[in-house]
Order: structure tokens, then sequence, then C-alpha cells
């Protein structure tokens, strides 16, 4: 993710909210300033050599998916809005990095290509699958197309699934154990 783009997504989203003095007595500058330093301030240590983060966001840090989320909102109202009319999404679902549209047959090339031109630093790359026997994967479900022309929805197992989430063995906090169960 291209952090000098995101701040400027965030940034606009701030100065567009007439409701924000309402939360918070902080002006925009502050807390983007505030942003910018958590972000570009992102050191971790790699065989007790220090290192500084140059792109992206950190991994652990908590901010890092809400930048992520509001620049891929930003990302996606562009690809949408500026798509040309040929090959502009009827349905257009995401979650994280995974995209599920329904376009023209023959215009995912297309539509592809345009999406990969929104970023100007040319860091975020789309990637497609096509629909293939009348079915499709995305996330975990597979969806079937069927003659009438509805959509069976099933889930999806790789073959290397092993029906395993967590190994109760494992070095994760015990409360995350039985969390696994539950959900």
């Amino acid at each position: 993710m291209p952090v000098d783009l995101a701040l400027q997504v965030i940034r606009e989203r701030l100065e567009g909210n007439k409701e924000l003095h309402t939360r918070t007595c902080l002006a925009v500058e502050d807390i983007m300033d505030l942003l910018k330093f958590i972000v570009t301030t992102t050191y971790f240590s790699f065989r007790a050599v220090i290192y500084q983060q140059k792109f992206g966001a950190a991994m652990v840090s908590p901010v890092s998916p809400l930048l992520a989320n509001l620049f891929m909102e930003w990302l996606e109202k562009q690809d949408i809005a500026t798509a040309p009319v040929e090959c502009k999404p009827k349905l257009w679902k995401w979650y994280v990095d995974d995209v599920l549209e329904l376009i023209k047959r023959g215009q995912v090339r297309n539509l592809t290509d345009h999406i990969n031109s929104i970023d100007p630093a040319g860091n975020i790359k789309f990637t497609y699958e096509e629909e293939e026997d009348k079915q499709i994967l995305f996330l975990d479900t597979l969806l079937v197309r069927r003659e009438d022309g509805s959509v069976k929805l099933l889930v999806y197992r790789k073959k290397t699934h092993t029906d395993q989430y967590l190994n109760f063995s494992s070095h994760h906090p015990l409360k995350h154990k039985p969390a696994v169960i539950r959900t």
C-alpha cells in the first residue's frame, strides 16, 4: 500500500467529515501528524540489526488495517467511477484483497488493465481468474452458476486443507483456543 497516497485519502475524508469536531478536539492537521508519525516510524530487528520499514504499513500495527481499508475503498471508487463503459462492472464485492466482479464477457483483461492504472506508483497490481465450467472461487466459497441464472454457494476447501484450525499445544493464548471452536 502506498502510504503517502493512503494518508492523502484519509486527510480528504477527515476534511470532508462535518461531524469530526463532535468526536475529537484534535484538528485534522494534528490527526494527520500523529498518523504520519505512526506509519513512518516503524522499526524492526532482524538478526540483531535494527531496520526502518521504508514501504507500506507495518502488519502488526493496529492502524494498518484501517489505513489499508480506507485506501482500498478509495481505489475501488476510482476504479468503478472511471472504468470505460464497455468494462464497467455490474457487481463489485471485495474483502481485503479479493474482489468478485460481474462484467461483460471478454472484458476482464480491459478492466484489470484499467484498475492497475489507477495507483500512480504502480505498487498495487490486480490479477484475475475467470469463471470456469460455470464456477468461480471467492474467498472460501465456490460460486456455481445454475442453468436458471441463480447462483449456488458452496464452502470451498483447498486440497491441502487439514480441518485443523489451531493446534491446541500451540503458543496462542488459551482464550483464543475455545474462540476458534465457537466461531
